[in-house]
């Protein structure tokens, strides 16, 4: 059995040809998808300001061998993304990926002596 990794990853994105109900949904949906709504979870969660309505993220948990690496993980959310916002009707375009595999993240520790 090969050894999964747990990778969380931001997807990045551009809204692009909203349909008038699209961006209507959006503007009045804004206040559930701020900064308090920024959560890392596998069915991703979307995260937008509504002026301008320009810009949004999507923060996934993504579960994979770790053989198949940080690409493949970001591949992964990307996919995600596309048919989460694609079934909700929401137009985009420019999808990129940032990924942090938290199996290899170097966590800083202060010591005693420092608190």
């Amino acid at each position: 059995m090969s050894e999964q990794h747990t990778y969380r990853v931001i997807v990045r994105g551009t809204w692009d040809g909203l349909t008038e109900d699209a961006r209507a949904r959006l503007l009045a949906e804004a206040g559930e998808h701020g900064m308090a709504s920024m959560r890392f979870t596998e069915e991703g969660s979307l995260s937008y300001e509504p002026a301008p309505l320009k810009h949004f993220s999507m923060r996934y948990v993504v579960v994979s061998d770790a053989a198949d690496g940080e690409e493949m993980a970001g591949a992964i959310a990307e996919d995600r993304a596309e048919g989460a916002l694609r079934g909700l009707g929401y137009g985009f375009r420019d999808l990129r990926s940032t990924v942090t595999d938290l199996d290899t993240m170097k966590v800083n520790r202060k010591s005693r002596s420092r608190r």
